[in-house]
């Protein structure tokens, strides 16, 4: 299950069982860590953890504040610095060469919190959605850690939660422009001379994936993209009634010949689509659909001479490919790990998805230069954001 939707599913079973719950939340991440800012683990009064802030070295201690927030009612932010030398981090098992920023907040448990809410709602509706996060305050102020600001994909719908204009305004306008840029990032301001640290949160609902073909290869295509939390739609070509109970941990089972998909199967720019039905003349009719759709990854199993074939005919018949069509066509699929098994081929067909909507380029971590993480955008805007810190610090002190 997606990290997200098992909060959310966390926080309904809390409620219907009269629990009380605590959320923390990975604000800000300096230098390396294991999981990157939006990482979530809802925590209940019973000792129940959903989500993960870490590779397992956080959560004992993050637990134990979220035990007194829950009593006090009241969010804090905890700085956990995990290059440091001193005994108490050594003891936390730390050791990433990072600096973590966690908001633990008490949650309300008589109606569900709007973030979480936003949360359902983009996963439902496989739309992204913005969340940005009050997360430093400078002195003390009616905005306070863990308030919000909230929008939906469209960039129309918004929720606020903090009552200063100006603040909202700026705020908006931010959240708006990373829905554009799909970046998340953290951002700085000044209202009524105080500093106002707030992490604003790109959203994007789980990946999707549509599989044309239900042969016994695709079961572990479903099952390692059920275990990533992926939504998965199986889509059987040849229309057996059998394949709705076969691939019963799909998302969805579509009954459909090749020469309806264009009008029975609705594709988007969130949808990566796998051609795998062992039939030339499918794979043929299919291929002249996917290829204009807006799926942003298309791959196509078996050789790269049969697919050429394939595109060789389609154009003999007066199909057009376009350069950026081209771009998103995957053959032979996957990612080059002498893959035999079809367990193995299926992990390396959904490293490759990972890869291409990760807009990395799935080679080895031994060779990548920069941090893990990090985008040369987001080294430059931590930059820019120390320097404005201490610009500001200097600026209101003085």
């Amino acid at each position: 299950m997606n990290e997200a939707c098992a909060v959310v599913e966390a926080y309904k079973c809390a409620a219907h069982d009269g629990k009380q719950a605590a959320l923390a939340t990975v604000v800000r991440v300096e230098g390396s860590a294991y999981r990157r800012a939006g990482a979530r683990m809802l925590m209940t009064d019973d000792g129940r953890m959903t989500g993960s802030l870490s590779g397992g070295c956080l959560e004992g201690d993050v637990y134990e504040r979220a035990r007194r927030v829950m009593r006090t009612g009241e969010a804090i932010v905890v700085r956990y610095d995990t290059g440091a030398s001193e005994d108490i981090v050594w003891g936390l098992g730390l050791g990433c060469n990072g600096v973590v920023h966690v908001l633990i907040e008490p949650l309300k448990m008589d109606a569900m919190p709007a973030h979480l809410e936003l949360l359902q709602s983009s996963i439902s509706h496989q739309q992204a959605c913005v969340i940005a996060t009050v997360f430093g305050v400078d002195k003390p102020s009616n905005i306070a850690p863990g308030s919000r600001l909230m929008i939906n994909g469209d960039g129309e719908n918004s929720i606020v939660e903090f009552a200063d204009d100006d603040l909202t305004r700026a705020v908006l306008s931010d959240a708006r422009a990373a829905i554009s840029t799909n970046e998340s990032s953290i951002k700085l301001y000044n209202s009524s001379n105080n500093l106002i640290e707030v992490f604003i949160e790109v959203v994007e609902p789980p990946v999707s994936v549509v599989v044309f073909g239900a042969n016994s290869d695709v079961v572990p295509i479903v099952e390692l993209a059920d275990m990533l939390g992926w939504q998965i739609t199986v889509v059987d070509t040849q229309a057996r009634e059998a394949s709705r109970e076969r691939f019963a941990k799909a998302h969805r089972v579509l009954l459909c010949r090749p020469e309806n998909v264009a009008t029975d199967v609705p594709l988007t720019p969130r949808n990566a689509a796998i051609v795998m039905t062992h039939n030339f003349t499918h794979d043929a009719e299919l291929f002249k659909t996917l290829i204009h759709s807006p799926a942003p990854y298309v791959g196509m199993l078996g050789p790269k001479r049969r697919t050429e074939r394939i595109i060789a005919e389609a154009m003999a018949e007066g199909l057009t490919i376009s350069d950026v069509e081209s771009s998103r066509l995957h053959t032979p699929i996957g990612l080059d790990l002498g893959a035999e098994t079809p367990e193995e081929i299926a992990l390396s067909i959904i490293a490759e998805i990972r890869a291409v909507v990760s807009n990395h380029e799935g080679g080895f971590l031994k060779h990548r230069r920069a941090p893990i993480h990090h985008t040369a955008q987001t080294r430059r805007e931590q930059t820019r954001m120390n320097e404005r810190i201490s610009a500001a610090q200097a600026t209101v002190s003085s």
